[in-house]
């Protein structure tokens, strides 16, 4: 299983179902999911979701969907854990059995966070707490269980905790070929990993090689470097998935677009589906549609730039249809788009205290708002002309999320999802109340309102810019003072559109001035 393969890494808010499919498509045979504490998804909840076809794994303090699987990647997913205990690994390995190939215990991981838990690279330096993991996992579930490791300052130290790793039944060991103080500006020790591999009798995944990797046939030459069974790309794979086609790369353009509607298909969190993409553009956030890219705060405003929304507008439509015909109702906080109107999430009541208290699943998505119209200054408004009494607010933190309450004439209002931060969460607890009071539409707060983004001239020009562009070359004029006058054309353009940016940043901050 963990011979001759190429691998996609595990990496923080990009390995998600989205991305781990569209390496998949392109040719990856394993794909690693992020990596997942073991508190987390012990405090969770499994959701067989019958609008997307997955099983979703819920965290219970804010309602998160933070794993999401489907039958698809299910003989190709690796499920990776940050963990310093046999027990609760193990109850965690029973609980993603069913759904995926195989387990890996992080082991490598340099970040304070990990270090600090006693996961991670500190395991390193534990050579009998990794033994009495790894043994506990082998032993206790059906499905193959591996390690993902750091080099050791010593590479007879290192090779030591690899022949005791080996003997506690791995499937695999990946090697990550530099220490937990180095950084990839530092070089992989590919000789390191070749020693390793040629010593040990288990499969040596080698990783670490994203600066050498530029094409397809740089991953097996990195293989044969190595001496390891199998190659794992992490940075290379993000910065274009299609490096994985035996065929070669597919524009990035293509790769985005690919990408996206696997966001909009499995409901992608937006803030990961934003730092996907943010990646793989790189030093293309300095284009006109990179600007505007930027700017945006719904998976929407990016499925536009890159000419995906009526695909979004039909995905969501039929999501929506079969929400209403199974008669399922919005749960998750997600942060990817909300339902299209209140209809589509539960209103709950119930009383606490003597007194009585409304919640909804709704959150504060700022991009959905102009200035004018968010929340509180609508509640504060209403209740002005209906001499009502409040508003006052509360706010509860739960592991580090804010929920927030609203009192408005006796009564509580309050969003069952958390936030992060205590601003957002009073917002959301003034939707709910505005909803409640139906002092609203019933698409407040869940439809963009138009105008609420900026930069949209930009896309406009793009558009404008590329169909004038089609037009001449229909025109079939290949005259080269032609070729030379468009040329100059577009530079003036975009030096037209940067100063309308500019201007637009001078008007918005002017006016914040004179608001403040």
């Amino acid at each position: 299983m963990y011979s001759g393969k190429i691998i996609v890494a595990p990496m923080v808010r990009v390995c998600t179902l989205p991305f781990r499919l569209l390496a998949i498509d392109y040719g990856a045979d394993l794909v690693y999911t992020e990596e997942t504490i073991d508190f987390k998804m012990l405090r969770s909840i499994k959701k067989d979701n019958e609008i997307l076809g997955t099983v979703d794994f819920v965290d219970k303090s804010d309602g998160s969907v933070f794993f999401r699987t489907c039958a698809k990647e299910k003989e190709k997913v690796i499920f990776q854990m940050g963990t310093c205990d046999p027990q609760r690994a193990l109850k965690v390995g029973k609980m993603v059995e069913p759904y995926v190939a195989g387990l890996d215990i992080n082991m490598g991981c340099p970040k304070e966070f990990s270090l600090k838990g006693g996961m991670g690279a500190a395991l390193l330096t534990q050579p009998e707490k990794v033994k009495a993991i790894l043994t506990t996992l082998v032993q206790g579930l059906s499905i193959p269980v591996t390690c993902k490791i750091r080099l050791l300052k010593d590479p007879d130290s290192t090779l030591e905790l690899c022949r005791m790793i080996e003997k506690c039944g791995v499937a695999a060991i990946a090697v990550h070929g530099r220490t937990k103080e180095e950084r990839p500006n530092n070089r992989n020790h590919n000789d390191v990993i070749k020693k390793l591999a040629e010593s040990l009798n288990v499969p040596v995944i080698a990783n670490g090689g994203s600066k050498e990797i530029t094409c397809y046939e740089d991953i097996e030459k990195f293989r044969k470097e190595t001496g390891a069974a199998s190659v794992m790309l992490a940075r290379a794979a993000m910065w274009n998935c299609s490096i994985l086609r035996k065929q070669g790369f597919m524009p990035l353009e293509i790769v985005v677009e690919t990408y996206l509607r696997y966001c909009v298909d499995y409901d992608n969190q937006f803030t990961y589906s934003k730092y996907t993409v943010q990646n793989m553009l790189r030093e293309l956030q300095d284009t006109p549609r990179g600007k505007a890219f930027l700017e945006t705060q719904t998976l929407p405003e990016i499925c536009q730039l890159w000419g995906l929304k009526d695909y979004f507008d039909e995905k969501l439509k039929q999501q929506n249809d079969l929400r209403k015909l199974k008669n399922v109702r919005c749960e998750s906080n997600n942060k990817m788009y909300m339902p299209p109107s209140a209809d589509y999430v539960s209103i709950g009541e119930k009383t606490e205290n003597g007194q009585k208290i409304f919640e909804m699943p709704v959150q504060f998505i700022r991009g959905n708002f102009n200035n004018a119209d968010l929340p509180k200054m609508l509640l504060n408004t209403y209740i002005f002309r209906n001499s009502l009494t409040g508003p006052t607010y509360t706010c509860a933190v739960h592991d580090k999320f804010f929920g927030a309450t609203v009192e408005v004439d006796g009564i509580k209002y309050s969003s069952v999802l958390r936030e992060k931060s205590r601003r957002y969460s009073e917002q959301a607890a003034a939707m709910v109340c505005l909803h409640v009071l139906k002092a609203v539409d019933k698409t407040y707060g869940f439809i963009p309102t138009k105008g609420a983004r900026k930069y949209q001239h930009v896309i406009d020009e793009l558009k404008s810019t590329r169909s004038r562009g089609e037009k001449r070359d229909s025109s079939g004029d290949n005259d080269s003072e032609v070729k030379t006058a468009s040329e100059a054309d577009k530079k003036q353009k975009l030096k037209v559109i940067e100063s309308d940016e500019s201007e637009a940043f001078e008007k918005e901050t002017s006016a914040l001035t004179v608001t403040s």
